[in-house]
């Protein structure tokens, strides 16, 4: 049973939840999605002190009107939720590239990584772009000129949820609802203060000598799978797990699967 908290972060409250008791394991969302994305793994995993929250702009956690750093964000949920000792944290897409420059910011608070299909700060371009992604590119453009957020929202539930090569609804029910209430929210939330740019991650994945399990989806782009294969090339202590017949979310698709790949890296970790 999960219970509410707030965290203080200059002037943003930061909404989150936290269930259980035990080592911290704290889940960071995706950037078409907010904490409930979470809801199947929040109890999944017993023994430990399961942690979620929304950002700025997302779920209940209002944007401020200051300048920001993600990390500092993270800080402030980690020193009034779990501040005796440092945290596992899953972060999946944007979730995860906070994760990785958490990773490098503030050693001393991070355990263990578990990346899902993450972004990185200082990737470069995406290049070769396959003829079915450019073309959902454009469509995306021409829905944002148009300001249309119900066509912007169906088209990343295209892209994130059901895989940008996948026939459009590929994936229904109540992972396609949780989706698009979710990212409406995020699309329509009022855009205030300005996130301060953090250091590229890409050249100094070496540095990151945690252990970290690098999750992603056979149905995502491409260009993530490619930037999932360089994070473990480059980062000494990660493994890699290919989930086969699965997208951007793989814990919105398949919940049980995942759970049981989570807590096979996160057990023999120890408490």
């Amino acid at each position: 049973m999960s219970e509410s908290f707030l965290a203080a972060s200059g002037l943003a409250h930061i909404v989150g939840e936290k269930a259980g008791a035990g080592p911290p394991v704290v889940f960071l969302h995706a950037g078409v999605a907010d904490l409930r994305m979470w809801q199947a793994q929040m109890d999944a995993l017993p023994g430990y002190t399961t942690i979620a929250y929304d950002r700025r702009g997302f779920g209940e956690t209002l944007h401020a009107d200051e300048p920001y750093a993600h990390v500092d964000d993270l800080r402030a949920v980690l020193d009034a939720v779990a501040p005796h000792e440092p945290a596992i944290l899953v972060g999946c897409s944007q979730g995860g590239r906070i994760a990785i420059d958490a990773a490098l910011a503030i050693p001393p608070q991070v355990r263990a990584l578990v990346l899902v299909a993450p972004a990185i700060t200082g990737a470069p371009e995406v290049e070769d772009v396959p003829p079915a992604v450019q073309a959902w590119i454009e469509r995306m453009e021409g829905a944002e000129a148009e300001a249309d957020i119900d066509r912007i929202n169906a088209l990343e539930a295209h892209a994130w949820l059901d895989g940008p090569l996948e026939r459009e609804g590929r994936v229904q029910g109540a992972a396609r609802e949780l989706f698009l209430d979710m990212n409406e929210l995020a699309l329509r939330s009022e855009k205030r203060g300005e996130e301060i740019e953090p250091p590229a991650a890409y050249s100094r994945l070496s540095e990151i000598v945690v252990p970290a399990l690098v999750m992603w989806g056979d149905l995502d782009f491409p260009h993530i799978a490619m930037r999932c294969e360089h994070i473990v090339q480059h980062m000494p202590n990660a493994q890699a797990l290919r989930l086969t017949g699965a997208a951007h979310l793989p814990n919105l698709e398949d919940p049980a699967g995942f759970n049981r790949a989570l807590a096979g890296f996160i057990r023999p970790l120890g408490r």
